[in-house]
């Protein structure tokens, strides 16, 4: 009998939830503006969730276009002191993130929101050093935390302005390249000469403390 109760209790919750998942508003968004770099973002919103409570989820993937660092720095801390071959450089980041957001109401506009949740960074640097004979990556894999202040104005029943501002933060991070690591929290592995953490990371941009704004259209579907 206990195990049969229990079991309908869990059954009961089970529906419930299935339910208000059903009456819950999905929604898209696509937005691009500034984030370390120029950003483009997809993002994809649960409203209503929970009956007569201002709480929403998203989960998001962005993707950044981004000045890498100090090609002439990144050789020698990375590699050698060589000084040969003209220095060429790209980089991106790649940023999945997950947030809680709770709403508020602002004058006319809909879904005014603070949201916070974490982050992964994946940072790629790509030196080059044309006629030198050097080619190489510089990664940095971090886990982070963010927070902002969202808002939508309707356009359209379904269509919406979305924007968001916002600031990202990588407490601890680490950066490899050519079998070498630096990390800000431990002893660096195969370092090159006398050069340390604080070298690196001044030489490579890989994201730390990163604020954004953005602006895209939000689909409610």
């Amino acid at each position: 009998m206990y195990f049969t109760s229990r079991c309908g209790v869990c059954l009961a919750f089970l529906f419930s939830w299935w339910g208000q998942a059903r009456a819950a508003n999905y929604e898209v968004a696509g937005l691009t503006g500034y984030k370390h770099g120029f950003e483009l973002l997809a993002q994809g919103t649960v409203t209503e969730v929970f009956k007569n409570q201002p709480i929403g989820f998203a989960l998001g993937i962005g993707y950044t276009f981004v000045d890498p660092g100090d090609a002439l720095a990144a050789r020698r801390i990375f590699i050698n002191d060589a000084t040969d071959g003209t220095p060429e450089k790209d980089g991106h980041v790649v940023d999945l993130r997950a947030d809680v957001i709770f709403f508020f109401k602002f004058f006319d506009l809909k879904q005014v929101g603070i949201f916070f949740g974490p982050r992964y960074s994946m940072f790629t640097g790509h030196f080059r050093y044309v006629g030198g004979n050097e080619d190489f990556l510089v990664t940095a894999n971090d886990w982070g935390v963010g927070i902002g202040l969202r808002g939508m104005k309707a356009l359209s029943p379904r269509l919406g302005l979305v924007g968001a501002i916002g600031v990202d933060w990588f407490p601890v991070s680490s950066l490899y390249g050519h079998d070498t690591t630096y990390f800000s929290n431990a002893p660096p592995i195969n370092p090159k000469g006398t050069y340390t953490w604080s070298d690196a990371s001044g030489a490579i941009n890989s994201p730390r403390f990163t604020p954004s704004i953005l602006l895209g259209l939000n689909w409610r579907t």
